[in-house]
């Protein structure tokens, strides 16, 4: 039987622990245990949550990769179109990964009414279009159905929407500038078929969607000609290694990139939340160890005479140690109990409610996003017991130095 695992049994169970001196520094330490845990939950949870997010909105707007002619010079609307029919379209032969290529061709624009106008980018798509972030985002109407010999519907932002006070299904005026500043522009009139709402300002307050062939009129291109091809990969993760296949696949003519060479300096931003997550972590489970190491030695300090006589019985240091350490053990794992059902509890209530917003022109989202990733929380748990297992060694070893003659003597 292990008998140092029984007497830490005796010691939590009996009614002197729980009415000892120890117990309201025991109950702080459970305490800051549970409040360690519960923010760093919320740190690495949100800081995820805020990391995927950003990056699937990125991707539903831009696609992983883009492909377009070299003399695009990083231009967000397409200058010089490039011929459809290309070994890689549809698909890639050679490289594994990829879920969708599509292609599309944008144009900067002007969204009239009586009162006021807006500066918009008409994005066309096509047929091979892959709707599923904008049906994920859509909160009025339906996709544009571009199975139509040619259709005029749109997909416009909710923000556009209100700046323009416009409704679902209105026709609104689109001003079109030509390539030749001397010549009249072109105008056009669009169907609201559908408001999105991703909460990325950036994008929000100025992408329109629509028909390709609306593009490719507008630039007198020929239905062979777009403006590029977005390739949607499997993961996010090996964005970087298919980034440079593809850049290897398609030719010396075209160019590629991918969102992150694109628009570094959000990818630089989302970056530093690693860092603060880090930082926190780190912290955390030193308050959480320190409070723990204050516990252990006042619970030490409090069986002086306890000790002195399993010394006397001839138990050694390292048994005594143990007794202790067990003890210590039990008050981190419930902490880490309560810690890790009220931080759940309030991570799953922000995840279905979002009652806690933020500002979408700063954050790129309109509510703290949540992502809960049961292996990291499982990780998490595991590290800060094995770490405030090993921080509580060091004053366990004060046992060493008690000397049972006197402690009994003197107890």
């Amino acid at each position: 039987m292990n008998y140092e695992l029984f007497i830490a049994k005796r010691i939590i169970a009996g009614k002197e622990y729980k009415n000892s001196i120890s117990s309201p520094i025991i109950k702080i330490a459970i305490t800051a245990i549970a409040l360690g845990i519960v923010i760093m939950l919320i740190a690495v949870t949100t800081s995820a949550g805020l990391q995927t997010k950003i990056r699937d909105k990125m991707a539903g707007f831009k696609g992983h990769v883009q492909i377009v002619n070299y003399d695009n010079n990083n231009s967000e609307v397409s200058v010089v179109p490039i011929d459809k029919n290309q070994d890689f379209y549809p698909k890639f032969k050679t490289i594994s990964g990829i879920k969708n290529i599509q292609v599309f061709a944008s144009k900067g624009g002007i969204l009239r009414t009586e009162k006021d106008f807006e500066g918009i980018v008409f994005k066309g798509v096509s047929t091979d279009y892959n709707w599923s972030f904008f049906k994920e985002y859509l909160v009025e109407g339906r996709i544009p159905d571009l199975t139509l010999p040619r259709t005029k519907e749109i997909l416009l932002s909710r923000t556009v929407m209100s700046r323009l006070q416009l409704q679902l299904n209105d026709t609104i005026l689109s001003t079109f500038p030509k390539n030749n500043i001397n010549k009249i522009p072109s105008n056009r009139k669009y169907i609201i078929v559908g408001i999105y709402n991703t909460g990325f300002a950036q994008f929000d307050k100025s992408v329109m969607i629509g028909d390709l062939r609306e593009v490719q009129r507008l630039n007198k291109w020929t239905n062979n000609q777009v403006g590029g091809f977005e390739v949607i990969l499997d993961s996010f993760d090996n964005i970087q290694v298919k980034g440079n296949e593809i850049y290897n696949q398609i030719g010396a003519e075209l160019n590629s990139k991918t969102i992150v060479e694109s628009y570094p300096n959000i990818f630089d931003w989302i970056q530093l939340f690693d860092n603060n997550v880090s930082f926190i972590v780190v912290i955390m489970i030193l308050i959480a160890s320190i409070n723990m190491i204050t516990a252990l030695l006042v619970l030490i300090l409090e069986r002086v005479q306890m000790i002195g006589i399993l010394k006397a019985l001839g138990s050694n240091n390292w048994a005594i140690r143990k007794v202790f350490l067990y003890n210590a053990s039990y008050l981190v794992l419930k902490g880490l109990f309560w810690g890790n059902v009220i931080g759940l509890t309030l991570l799953m209530f922000q995840k279905y409610t979002g009652i806690i917003s933020l500002n979408p022109a700063t954050y790129y989202v309109s509510e703290v996003p949540v992502h809960i990733n049961l292996l990291t929380i499982v990780f998490l748990n595991i590290g800060t017991l094995v770490l405030c297992f090993i921080m509580l060694l060091i004053p366990s070893y004060i046992i060493t130095k008690i000397n049972p003659a006197k402690s009994i003597k003197y107890s």
